[in-house]
């Protein structure tokens, strides 16, 4: 068993606001109980959601740490009494309630994976929070099959380019939005068959085109806003919408004939509220289903940019500026002097 420090560098949320309340803090480490394990963090996703709650909209789960950081990759370096899965030295990526930005996490050792070969650990620390919320709502919520229509919008951030892979790795038709030209290309290098630059072209119009008028059978929406509405009218018959975010506000107007008409299921869910054995359940068909495609080099996440964890207030500049293709990570200790 290594000797432990008493005490880690974390970045913290010193008030609610703008990047710059993001602030280095001494802080103990985390002792690892019952099935938990503690992990050495190489390396940590930043998400959306560490943005909302920098921002005060977006608490953190009862009981979890109130430290930003939803996933992170490192080398497991103790445990709990019920934990008995890894042994110290084990390289994991595991999905966490809270605390990713730090040298330490400690995660349920339900949520942490082993990291697929050939991956790195800034890949592996963009894997979870991504992976678990496409799985859950695209594959299990909204039921995606083989030969679907499948659009997601928002195709270049982090959720957008996993939920482009895998739909296609599991032979669904891709559609698309993104912002730019630049992001058109990335998204189809990726793999989706149609995408439409929402800045000169309707892509309601575009994809009822491109499908012959039968529309998109799924749905996966962080937008919200009037695109509720534009939704429903690009949905098949029958067709389903799963809304996880709400970036454009919430809608003030809908036609729900049209809901109506089409018999549309829309949806919605977040994933850091739900319990343990949910998450679990997630992991071990991840890793079962999904693993062994990132090995094939079928899947695997798309990196932005990197910054070191004392750079964290540049990394939520970096996704507050929307110009991000893939995911952003945080680098630690000697990762931060190796990777990219």
């Amino acid at each position: 068993m290594p000797q432990l420090p008493e005490k880690m560098t974390v970045i913290a949320i010193t008030a609610p606001g703008g990047p710059d309340v993001l602030g280095p803090e001494e802080r103990y480490v985390p002792v690892a109980l019952g099935r938990e394990i503690l992990i050495k963090v190489e390396a940590a996703g930043v998400n959306r959601p560490d943005v909302m709650q920098r921002m005060g909209l977006y608490p953190p789960p009862k009981d979890a740490s109130d430290l930003p950081g939803l996933e992170v990759a490192g080398t497991v370096v103790a445990s709990g009494s019920d934990a008995s899965r890894y042994q110290v030295g084990d390289k994991v990526t595991a999905l966490a309630p809270g605390g990713g930005y730090a040298e330490y996490c400690k995660v349920d050792e339900r949520h942490a994976l082993p990291i697929p070969e050939g991956l790195s650990m800034v890949e592996a620390a963009a894997l979870p929070e991504t992976f678990f919320t496409v799985w859950s709502n695209v594959f299990d919520r909204l039921g995606l099959k083989p030969g679907e229509n499948f659009l997601v919008h928002g195709g270049t951030s982090g959720i957008g380019t996993t939920a482009i892979q895998l739909a296609k790795a599991f032979g669904a038709v891709v559609f698309t939005t993104v912002g730019s030209d630049e992001k058109l290309e990335a998204v189809k290098a990726l793999g989706a068959d149609h995408a439409v630059n929402y800045n000169k072209l309707d892509f309601v119009e575009t994809f009822l085109e491109a499908t012959n008028t039968v529309g998109i059978h799924a749905i996966l929406d962080m937008v919200g806003g009037d695109y509720v509405e534009k939704n429903w009218k690009v949905a098949a018959v029958e067709g389903r919408i799963c809304q996880i975010a709400t970036l454009n506000g919430t809608s003030q107007e809908v036609n729900f004939s049209r809901l109506m008409m089409k018999r549309l299921t829309h949806t919605g869910s977040t994933l850091r509220p739900r319990d343990a054995a949910f998450k679990a359940e997630i992991a071990s068909t991840l890793e079962a289903k999904v693993w062994p495609l990132i090995a094939q080099g079928k899947a695997k996440p798309l990196i932005d940019s990197t910054y070191p964890l004392a750079q964290a207030a540049e990394a939520h500049r970096r996704m507050e500026s929307s110009g991000h293709i893939g995911k952003i990570v945080l680098t630690i200790g000697d990762t931060a002097n190796t990777e990219m």
